[in-house]
């Protein structure tokens, strides 16, 4: 097929960027389609106030929004005014969290800078005296304005062949044999079809109505956001936009007047035959409500003291895209090849997602890494009306809040449970939640290991508790959704037996004709082993980056248990597999315990009919057999460091199984606190925090999973040399993640993963470092917070280097 016939359905500032970025690569066969008149549609891109601001926790979101920067300014000062951004704390806790945020800032190389009340009054003369305690400045940030850049942007597009039709309205999304064929849509009450090889939903708010169109459920939940003007105060000096999150407001000058936004009202979803595409009205603008404004407005007054001789007009209840974990939604369709989204994105990150989906539409491949922005990445459990409603409120309430990186959602908890569940309750686990999994982080039954552990280690034998414990390695920031209790487990798992909720990994089952010729092809180790092998191995992009890390057992010649990392994983091998191979997720019906320990092999043997001695079993290898009851899977493997198994059984079965373990008095449970500590010490990487698709296998540290001698997606693109490489540090104190790493008065990486290790009694933090600066001696610094955090880089693994405690 030559280039395909391309249809975008929405006009608005993602659209137009879109074409604009699809037809500069030589894809010119585009029609963009929009029910509203071009190129005020009536989406949120009609009203938007146009805030660029850059400074992200996510390293993508970050790229995306300077991406947006850098386009929209070289447009013209008509599209995009370069005014710079200021955002103020009035709070400790708000001036202390700009310090996190101009960590990012410098991580991901964006210009910014920290400066006083003084000074932000002068980038801001209406302050008031003594407001603010101080504030961030970005001076690359500005304003877009959202129309003018989708009609600059269109216009380059048709330049180059595109066509833009408004008046259109979309009808229905045409398929035939599971892939897209067309769009229907009806003008001056005509109806026709566009013929198309590949659509993409562009459309705002409306994505959900389209969606269904194509059998698509689609995760976004518009709600309504008040944006007022105040009347004239006379001549201003042209200022920076302006946010005030303690009060979760935002400024910006319109002339003589300002803009204020509010996120501090209630949440107001807005119901999708509210704003159905045959809306008369303008339909991104519900009806103002003064008294959700009302507070607001007296917070904006005490900020600024001049509003008091003034007063809002021109208020608008303006509708916008959440998404439930906040990220835009960009990727295929997983049952209709050629239906994709661009949806969920922001006028701030509107070119930069363009150009990243016009780089995987054409190229196969992002320069960025969009795993948390991926339309798959959704479980089962995540996409019900009820779940989306529940976390875009949330989201919209926090987005101006300051988060801590383990900081849960609040509810529906609990969503998902291990069958483990009940016991771990009654341990008095404290839990977080990730993917929809209540995780336990750590056990109150195990405060008297901890005390235990306290008499023993402590001054009696020369070293203050509050070293080996690395209470004294954190500040109060590090010490949240965390507890000693995790050193006492760590201690345990070395010296004893742990046992380990491993559930929520995500299981897959491939099989069928042809099942090791796929994996083969798709997977850079060799997996063609006998049965009762496991093999380490990586799924890569067809540039070479790393799309995920796998643990693949062989069961039978042509069945093999896949350990994933979640269900963009399921989705990359099921859009891949051949006829006759099947890939199915096992995670809902299964679950699995990690044994890990000196003494696992004590604690186990005396319950199976399994030999599970090292010549028995060996390492990265795996047996079926029954633990007490249980029919269990048992597979050498560990992601702790220690001797031990992962065994897996029915979800039926999994209580039974945690009881049998339980029953001899061994084992203790270990929480994700104490198991990420060991990981580290062990050089465990962890895909999407450590690598991403922005890295390959050499840089990481991966290079011994990957085999030259054969042929799989992405080994054309290898490059062994690096220039970057990822390290471990050890610091003086516990960092969080994201921080970054300097030299020479100069930053030169970033954290990726930290904590305090218990056994080498130092917190670790693993980085990206340049290669001249990745060999063990190299002393840099960690920007936390703003303090400077000695470091030096350190050979890896830091633990059992020689690998005699996993292989005994």
């Amino acid at each position: 097929m030559g280039r395909p016939r391309l249809v975008i359905v929405g006009a608005g500032i993602v659209g137009c960027a879109l074409a604009d970025e699809l037809t500069e690569r030589g894809w010119t066969d585009v029609t963009v389609v929009d029910q509203g008149p071009l190129f005020a549609a009536g989406g949120s891109s009609s009203h938007a106030p146009g805030l660029v601001f850059q400074t992200n926790p996510s390293r993508t979101m970050t790229e995306f929004a300077a991406y947006t920067v850098r386009k929209y300014t070289a447009l013209g000062e008509d599209c995009f005014r370069q005014v710079g951004g200021l955002e103020v704390a009035t709070t400790p806790e708000r001036w202390a969290d700009l310090h996190r945020k101009h960590g990012w800032a410098e991580s991901w190389g964006v210009e910014a800078r920290l400066v006083g009340p003084e000074e932000c009054a002068g980038l801001w003369p209406l302050l008031g005296p003594g407001r603010v305690l101080g504030g961030l400045h970005v001076p690359s940030d500005g304003l877009a304005a959202a129309v003018a850049c989708g009609e600059t942007q269109a216009a380059r597009a048709g330049e180059r062949g595109a066509r833009f039709l408004g008046g259109h309205t979309v009808v229905g999304i045409e398929q035939r044999g599971g892939r897209v064929t067309g769009v229907s849509v009806v003008t001056s009450g005509e109806y026709w079809t566009i013929p198309a090889d590949v659509v993409v939903c562009a459309a705002g708010f409306w994505g959900p109505s389209i969606g269904r169109m194509a059998g698509l459920s689609v995760p976004l939940l518009p709600l309504a956001h008040q944006y007022a003007r105040t009347g004239s105060l006379g001549a201003l000096k042209q200022s920076p936009i302006l946010r005030h999150q303690d009060r979760d407001l935002y400024v910006r000058q319109h002339g003589d007047r300002l803009g204020i936004g509010s996120y501090a009202h209630r949440p107001m979803p807005v119901a999708q035959d509210e704003i159905g595409p045959r809306s008369t009205t303008m339909p991104s603008v519900q009806a103002f409500t003064e008294e959700d404004f009302a507070p607001s407005w007296r917070d904006a007054v005490e900020l600024l003291p001049a509003l008091a001789a003034s007063t809002y007009e021109d208020g608008i209840n303006g509708v916008f895209s959440f998404t439930p974990d906040g990220f835009p939604l960009i990727g295929e369709a997983p049952h209709l090849d050629g239906f994709w989204l661009a949806e969920a994105v922001w006028v701030t990150h509107s070119a930069g997602v363009a150009r990243a989906l016009a780089e995987v539409l054409v190229d196969g491949r992002s320069s960025v890494d969009l795993h948390e922005c991926e339309l798959n990445r959704f479980e089962q459990a995540q996409l019900s009306p009820a779940f989306v409603e529940e976390r875009g409120r949330q989201n919209f309430v926090e987005v101006y809040d300051i988060i801590h990186p383990l900081q849960p959602m609040d509810s529906p908890r609990p969503l998902r449970t291990s069958p483990f569940h009940p016991r771990q309750r009654e341990l008095g686990g404290f839990f977080l939640e990730a993917g929809g999994w209540e995780r336990p982080h750590w056990f109150e039954a195990n405060v008297p290991l901890l005390e235990e552990l306290v008499r023993r280690r402590g001054p009696e034998g020369h070293l203050a508790a509050e070293t080996f414990l690395g209470v004294e390695q954190r500040d109060g920031w590090a010490s949240r959704y965390w507890s000693p209790v995790a050193a006492a487990e760590s201690h345990a798992t070395r010296e004893g037996v742990a046992l380990y909720d491993m559930t929520p990994l995500k299981r897959l089952e491939v099989s069928g004709p042809g099942a090791t010729a796929f994996l083969q092809r798709m997977t850079t180790n060799n997996v063609d082993k006998k049965p009762g092998s496991v093999t380490y191995t990586l799924l890569l992009d067809a540039n070479g980056g790393i799309r995920s890390d796998l643990t693949v057992a062989r069961l039978e010649e042509e069945t093999f248990q896949v350990g994933a990392n979640g269900h963009l994983d399921l989705d990359w091998l099921a859009r891949h597999a051949p006829g006759g191979v099947r890939v199915r997720d096992l995670t809902p019906g299964t679950c699995c315990v990690g044994v890990w320990g000196p003494r696992a092999r004590e604690l186990v043997q005396g319950l199976t009919d399994m030999d599970l001695s090292h010549e028995g079993l060996r390492y990265f290898g795996c047996r079926s057999g029954y633990v007490g009851h249980v029919p269990v899977l048992a597979m050498r493997v560990s992601y702790v460091g220690e001797l031990g198994w992962e065994l897996y059984t029915a979800a039926d079965m999994g209580l039974k199984l945690w009881d049998t373990l339980w029953a001899p008095g061994l084992a203790i449970a270990g929480g994700r606190a104490a198991f990420n500590s060991l990981r580290l010490e062990k050089g465990y990487r962890l895909w999407g925090v450590d690598m991403t698709t922005e890295h390959n296998p050499y840089e990481a540290g991966l290079g011994f999973a990957v085999r030259d001698d054969k042929d799989f997606i992405g080994r054309d693109a290898l490059v062994k040399e690096v220039t970057r490489r990822l390290v471990p540090l050890l610091s003086t104190e516990v960092v969080m993640g994201k921080e970054p790493v300097r030299h020479g008065g100069r930053t030169v990486g970033y954290v990726t993963s930290a904590a305090y290790g218990h056994t080498v009694q130092r917190p670790i933090a693993y980085a990206w470092l340049p290669a001249e600066l990745a060999e063990p001696g190299t002393h840099v610094d960690i920007s936390y917070f703003g303090r400077r955090v000695p470091a030096v880089v350190a050979a890896e693994p830091l633990y059992d280097p020689g690998m005699e405690k996993i292989r005994r």
